[in-house]
Order: C-alpha cells, then sequence, then structure tokens
C-alpha cells in the first residue's frame, strides 16, 4: 500500500501537481513512517510550494533517518537556502558533499548558497534619492543625539516615526522636507549650514533625551527561491510511468529541435517540431506558446491567436505557471495589434494585455500595453483630425476668453486640439486660461508643450515664465524669460519678467522674505532633481563646507564657472545665503 501511494506521488510530482504529490507521500508516510525516501520526496514537493518550514522538518526527518545519505542533507540546503538561511544552507550542503564529493547537484546548491550567503555590493546614492540615502547606517542616531540642535528630537514620537519611514524608503524624504526638523537634521547630515526659520520656543526648550544607541539593522536580504531538483530520489516507476516519462523526454527533444529551427528563422520546420512536442505530451503548453511565437514571425495572427486561446485553457486545466499563462495572453495581445486596423481594435489588445498582467506583472507586457495605448490614441487623433474645425473651435475659445468665461474657454481649446494636436497657438491659449483659474501645474504643462512645437514662439515663453513666477520659481522663470529673449532681444514682456525675477532673488539675498516664505521656497526647492544632484555631489558638499570652514579655499572655488553657477542656484533657490 505504500509503495503504490508513493508511485501516485511520484506521477504527480513528474507532472508538476506537488500539492497532490505531498498528499500522496503523507499516506505513504502513514503506512511506512520509517522509509527516509518518502521524506525527502515529500520534502521536495513541499519545496515546490514554497512551504520551506515544512520542507525543511521533512528534511530533518530524512537525515535523522538516514544520517549518512547525501540526498538528505541537500533536501536540507535547499529549504534552509528558500526560508533564507544561507549559513545553515551552506553547512548542509558541505555535510552531503562529505559523503559523496562528486554530486552535482550538492555541489550546485552550495555555490547558491554561498553566493546568497554573501553581501550585497554596495552601491552609492544617486538621482532623486540621494538625499534619502543619507538616512541609512547607524551613524544617524549618533550624529542626531551629539548634536545640541537636534538631540531633542530624539524624545519625539513623530519625527522618530519619520526617520524611520526614510530609513525604509528613501524616496519618502521629499514628504517631510515642510518639517524644520527634518531640515535641521539634512543640514547635519550634508554637513552643510541650509538656512531656514528658527526652530520655535518650545522645541528650544525641550530638554534633551539621555543619548541612546540604535542600531539599524542591515536591509533585508530577500533568499533565492531554490527550486527542488526535478524528481524525487530513487524510485520505482510502473511501466505507464517510464512510458509517460520516455514520452515527455522525447517532447523535449522535439521542443529543443524547434528552438533551433526558429533560431535559423526556418518557421515551417520548428512549427513541425513543436506540433510533434504536443503530440506526444499535451502537458506543456510550453509547446503551444512556442508555437504561437513562431506564427507571430511568419504573419499567421489568427493561428497564433487560436493556439493562445488554447494555451490558456489548457494551462488552467493543468493549473500551470500563471508565468506560462501571462505568455500566452502576451502573445494574444500582440498578434491582436499586428490585425488592428482602427482605434477600436485596439481595445480588445488592451483587455488581453490587462489580463495576462493580472496572471504575472512582466516589464515586456507591461510596455507592450503602453505601445497599444499609445498607438490607439495616435489612431483616434488620426480618426478625428481636422485642421478646419479646430481654428473654428479656437476662435470659439477666444471668444469665452475676452468675456473671461475661463472654463468655457478651456473646454473649446481642448476640442481645438483633439482636432489638431500641433497648433502651439492653443496651448499657449490654453496655459493662459489656466494661469485666470489658478491651475498653474495645468498651464506649466500647455507652455512647456506650446514652446515644445514651436521654440520661437515668443508668446509661449512669456506664459511660461509668469506661471513659474506666480509659483515663486523665480531662477527658473528667469531662465525662461531669457531663452526667450535669445529669439526676440526687445521683447519687453520678457524684459520686465527678467526684471522682477532680479528683485524678487535679490530680496531673499537680503533676507528681505518672510520665514514662511523662505521655507515654502527652500520645500519646492528640495523637490527639485537638479538641486538634489548639487547637494548629494561629493565636490559641491566640499565646496559648501569650505564656505563655512575655510572663505580662502572657498574664494578659488568661485573661479570654477561650473561651481559658481551651482553655487548661484542653490542661492536663488534660497538654499544657501551669501552676504
Amino acid at each position: 500500500m505504500a509503495d503504490e501511494a508513493k508511485a501516485k506521488g511520484n506521477a504527480a510530482f513528474l507532472a508538476g501537481r506537488f500539492e497532490e504529490a505531498a498528499r500522496h507521500f503523507t499516506d505513504a508516510i502513514a503506512l511506512a513512517p520509517g522509509n527516509h525516501i518518502l521524506y525527502s520526496n515529500r520534502s521536495a514537493a513541499l519545496a515546490s510550494l514554497h512551504r520551506y518550514s515544512d520542507a525543511l522538518a521533512d528534511a530533518q526527518k530524512t537525515v535523522e533517518l538516514k544520517p549518512d545519505w547525501a540526498k538528505g542533507y541537500s533536501r536540507l540546503g535547499a529549504a534552509h537556502l528558500g526560508l533564507g538561511d544561507a549559513a545553515s544552507a551552506v553547512a548542509a550542503y558541505e555535510k552531503g558533499l562529505a559523503l559523496e564529493p562528486s554530486n552535482d547537484g550538492l555541489k550546485a546548491g552550495l555555490e547558491d548558497a554561498k553566493k546568497a550567503a554573501a553581501p550585497p555590493p554596495r552601491r552609492g546614492p544617486s538621482g532623486p534619492d540621494g538625499i534619502g540615502q543619507m538616512f541609512q547606517g547607524p551613524e544617524l542616531w549618533s550624529k542626531i543625539a551629539s548634536d545640541p540642535n537636534t538631540r531633542a528630537y530624539l524624545s519625539e514620537p513623530d519625527f522618530m516615526q519619520m526617520l524611520r519611514e526614510v530609513q525604509r524608503n528613501p524616496s519618502s524624504i521629499s514628504t517631510y522636507l515642510s518639517d524644520p526638523r527634518m531640515m535641521q537634521v539634512l543640514s547635519l547630515m550634508l554637513n552643510v549650514k541650509i538656512q531656514r526659520p528658527e526652530a520655535s520656543e518650545s522645541s528650544q526648550s525641550t530638554p534633551p533625551p539621555q543619548q541612546q544607541q540604535q542600531q539599524t539593522p542591515p536591509p533585508e536580504t530577500k533568499a533565492r527561491e531554490v527550486e527542488p531538483e526535478p524528481e524525487p530520489e530513487p524510485m520505482d516507476l510502473t511501466d505507464e510511468e517510464k512510458e509517460r516519462k520516455e514520452r515527455k523526454a522525447a517532447a523535449q527533444k522535439e521542443k529543443e529541435l524547434g528552438n533551433a529551427a526558429y533560431k535559423k528563422k526556418d518557421f515551417e520546420t520548428a512549427i513541425q517540431h513543436y506540433t510533434k512536442a504536443l503530440e506526444l505530451d499535451d502537458e506543456d503548453i510550453s509547446y503551444l506558446t512556442n508555437r504561437t511565437a513562431v506564427y507571430i514571425e511568419m504573419g499567421k495572427y489568427d493561428e497564433c491567436i487560436k493556439d493562445c486561446d488554447k494555451a490558456v485553457e489548457r494551462g488552467r486545466e493543468l493549473r500551470a505557471d500563471f508565468k506560462m499563462i501571462s505568455r500566452a495572453l502576451t502573445r494574444k495581445g500582440t498578434a491582436l495589434v499586428k490585425l488592428a486596423k482602427t482605434s477600436k481594435d485596439f481595445d480588445i489588445a488592451i483587455e488581453t494585455f490587462q489580463k495576462a498582467l493580472t496572471e504575472h506583472r512582466n516589464p515586456d507586457t507591461l510596455k507592450k500595453l503602453n505601445e497599444a495605448e499609445r498607438a490607439k490614441k495616435e489612431l483616434e487623433q488620426q480618426e478625428y483630425y481636422d485642421p478646419k474645425l479646430a481654428d473654428e473651435e479656437r476662435e470659439k475659445g477666444n471668444e469665452f476668453f475676452k468675456e473671461q468665461k475661463y472654463p468655457e474657454a478651456i473646454k473649446h481649446y481642448t476640442e481645438s486640439l483633439r482636432r489638431n494636436p500641433k497648433d502651439p497657438r492653443v496651448y499657449s491659449n490654453r496655459a493662459a486660461s489656466y494661469t485666470k483659474l489658478g491651475a498653474m501645474p495645468e498651464g506649466l504643462k500647455d507652455a512647456e508643450k506650446c514652446l515644445e512645437l514651436d521654440p520661437t514662439f515668443t508668446k509661449g515663453y512669456t506664459r511660461k515664465g509668469a506661471i513659474q513666477f506666480f509659483m515663486k520659481e523665480y531662477d527658473k522663470a528667469m531662465e525662461t524669460y531669457q531663452a526667450g529673449l535669445k529669439h526676440d532681444p526687445n521683447n519687453q514682456e520678457l524684459l520686465d519678467g527678467v526684471r522682477r525675477c532680479i528683485e524678487q532673488i535679490n530680496k531673499a539675498n537680503r533676507g528681505e522674505i518672510s520665514q514662511d516664505e523662505l521655507q515654502e521656497r527652500q520645500n519646492k526647492a528640495m523637490q527639485d532633481p537638479e538641486i538634489q544632484n548639487i547637494l548629494t555631489d561629493p565636490i559641491m558638499r566640499q565646496v559648501l563646507n569650505d564656505f563655512q570652514e575655510n572663505p580662502r579655499a572657498a574664494q578659488e572655488h568661485l573661479k570654477n564657472p561650473g561651481v559658481m553657477q551651482k553655487i548661484q542656484k542653490l542661492v536663488s533657490a534660497g538654499i544657501v545665503q551669501m552676504r
């Protein structure tokens, strides 16, 4: 009876039905609890289901029953590695190799375990996450505790929660930059004195807590999931099982021949081999998905779609890997895109890609979905394109703008752009309407699109500069006005814009703006990737440090045009102040 249950478990394992295999091996163990091979086989099945704790228990039982059997240590190592305990996995594989030095499976497992045990390579911070990365490591806590300006923050629960969130997710730093305490700690970590409003009296009067030693745990390393070996250890197969195994092996050979033919672009031969593989083994949908790829290359999209539907249906019957189901749906979506003639034809392709992503979020599928959505939108625009009607809608928008009915104006400008998306005048007009309604981000986007379509369109520069000025981004507004003057040097609107920006920047340098306005400008500046890159640049950090500690060296730095430009950028943004 135990052998019968074992044979059923073997067959289920070979077919990839690991849950069923584990049940049969459990039945066999109940009848023969001293058989170490049964525990080994069930450990493999449980590991295939990623139930590594249960797999470890069975592996330990295997080793207990048969301590001189190398295979048991292979199961033990795989379970440890699945649980993320790479050190224990290394020890297990080494014990197995001591018993059987030539065992390739143990050698490969040991190599994987050693790789998992090795520390990940350190990467320096870069880009927008660079500032957040400075909050990693135990030195953060000692720096805060040793500085009298920040020591008190360690007793404030909300601030501690913010710090831990930044350590978990460095990019979240931008969420907390409006908090003066976070700006103070950032100044400490950068070793740069960032000009900021004075701390509140309540913060100054809070008595410093005793210094606490805190240790930040290293990032948790996700252990690589280790697949079990193809089949359980030595087992007696029935004639039926042997024949099934032979047919599967023959099907795999046909698949390999099909792959080779596909690479040579001998598509007809590839189809023949994949078809033969399907005849030998209908429990592996990869033969179908491979054939769909060939049909796409041959331009036989209808045949591809039929095979994809078969693969999805059969895959669900077999409880195939969700990645395989996703692959079949992605191939179907690709074929549907190839067949699309109108914008509406893309709808079913987009829906198919979305279904594929619910099975497995594959980057290639996501890329194909985005491309299909873009193609649909472009085709819709082509189908809707009518310059004459676009001009009529623009004139209607102009009339409403004159009447100060800005929402109505935006509606007609939008319709005009649907009819003709390449008219920079309409983007400029709609930007003006958004500005009147206080919708600055939308207005800025339209102004930038206007200049993208026509870089010589002067009105686009005045629109963009005005919006940036209203958003108190004076340095950016001045750059925009100056760019416009290159095309129209005598334009009075642009000249007035430059003058207004210079006045505002000078007021900030003289300290003539309120602390609230300064804080607002600093918060916006810290969101700017260019500002972030300047502050995380090691050379610029040294320059800023010299400004505070070594004024003579700082003057030498200013002779470098590139450094001077970056310093001016920080000054204009209100991050540092030069007197």
